[in-house]
């Protein structure tokens, strides 16, 4: 088979599609990943093979306007406003952004970037003709694809988070619902002549959520065990040392502090709350987080270079980190409990799933002092009920069909619809370029 992958222009976005692109190629197919050109590098650090056709999209100036809208509505909870989407600083005031005007001024240049990148994803498409489609729930090009072509298209969700969620925070009525599905900004849909983006195009989705964090989904459920890939990165030499107290491992993410700026970044209190635990605490922060982290205390474990995060939780006793889809599922299939502490956003649809889920607890992260975080680990620490909570959730992933044993079923999917469902065979030696071939 031609399996086409199409992935948002967000690293952790797509990480949990690398080991089903894997399994397929190992099973002899033939896999081509359509990205846009900052992601070609770590798709290809990845094993996969990229094709940069797509237009990237500024999902931290995107998540920037929407909480610059919440400061405006009076909706905003840090004690710094957040930042400017354009600038990155801080608005001086909560109506210092116009959102209708930068709209205004931006919607010419959003519309052609998205409609460059539908035409040039659909352009590849029919040039290479893919009996398949897997994309990720921000990837607007992977379900158009699977509609013009008449092929499947499979959603692969990165954690537990579904196109009908609604966005935390905005107020919700059945003429105006705000989900996570991908906008369709250029109406490509209705271009193509295949109807228009809503949940229903999701008929099939690659689900490696266990049951009792499933977000709600119309189309068919195909579970999957989550093969955890965090990125490359090598193992330290002192995690082969058993440590003799409960192991806590920190973690968190750059792009947080980027999109809710600086008072969102939450280590300072977290270390506050921590200092004086009997436990083995570890730090895993990247970029301009270890710099803001300042000086920690001596028995506590700061990272110095990246490690790939299932080999920090692989054994730890407690996650806390911000509910990143990645870190959940991380820590998920480790078996670890989790304390999290979410800004907004996605991560307030996933944490408190996993609070009812019964593998730990929740604060947010604006409410979320070191005395509160203190109180919630040492519970966490003392009571082994979530622990052995997520023990069982882990083992309920170990048990589902691994990537290798969903191509098989892929196959036979492809296979039993039909010549009608298979593309015709192309020649080897086009006499076009992809992006010649437009519509």
């Amino acid at each position: 088979m031609r399996v086409l992958f199409t992935v948002s222009d967000w690293t952790t976005n797509w990480f949990s599609l690398v080991p089903l692109g894997w399994a397929l190629r190992s099973a002899g197919h033939d896999v081509r990943v359509a990205c846009a050109p900052s992601q070609a590098e770590p798709v290809s650090r990845a094993g996969l093979l990229p094709v940069p056709v797509l237009v990237g999209t500024d999902l931290a100036v995107t998540a920037r306007v929407h909480n610059c809208r919440e400061a405006a509505a009076g909706r905003w909870p840090f004690p710094e406003l957040p930042p400017h989407p354009d600038t990155g600083r801080p608005l001086t005031a909560p109506d210092a952004f116009d959102a209708a005007v930068w709209y205004r001024e931006n919607i010419d240049r959003m519309a052609g970037d998205a409609r460059r990148s539908t035409d040039d994803a659909v352009a590849f498409a029919r040039w290479w003709r893919p009996h398949l489609v897997v994309h990720d729930l921000m990837s607007l090009e992977g379900p158009l694809v699977g509609r013009v072509l008449n092929v499947p298209a499979l959603l692969h969700l990165w954690g537990p988070l579904g196109p009908e969620d609604p966005v935390p925070g905005v107020p919700q009525d059945e003429a105006n619902k705000s989900t996570f599905l991908p906008v369709d900004l250029s109406g490509a849909f209705a271009r193509y002549g295949v109807g228009e983006i809503g949940p229903e195009v999701y008929e099939h989705v690659v689900d490696p959520c266990p049951t009792a964090v499933a977000p709600p989904l119309r189309g068919e459920r195909l579970p999957v065990r989550h093969v955890v890939y965090n990125g490359p990165g090598p193992m330290p030499a002192w995690l082969m040392e058993p440590s003799e107290k409960p192991r806590v491992c920190v973690v968190w993410g750059t792009s947080v502090s980027t999109m809710f700026g600086e008072s969102s970044f939450p280590v300072p209190r977290i270390a506050e709350a921590l200092e004086g635990l009997d436990a083995d605490v570890v730090f895993a922060l990247t970029g301009a987080d270890r710099r803001r982290a300042g000086t920690l205390p001596r028995d506590m474990r700061l990272l110095e270079s990246r490690v790939p995060l299932h080999l920090l939780l692989t054994g730890a006793d407690l996650a806390v980190h911000h509910a990143g889809g990645g870190c959940t599922m991380t820590a998920l299939a480790a078996g670890t409990a989790q304390l999290t502490l979410p800004p907004g956003h996605d991560q307030e649809v996933i944490a408190p799933r996993l609070t009812a889920a019964g593998v730990g607890e929740h604060l947010h992260d604006a409410e979320a002092g070191p005395e509160a975080i203190r109180s919630a680990v040492r519970r966490l620490l003392g009571d082994p009920g979530p622990l052995a909570r997520a023990r069982e959730l882990a083992q309920e992933m170990a048990d589902r069909p691994s990537p290798a044993a969903l191509v098989s079923s892929l196959e036979r999917r492809v296979e039993g619809g039909g010549r009608a469902l298979l593309p015709p065979a192309r020649s080897t030696r086009p006499t076009t370029t992809p992006l010649e071939v437009i519509t």
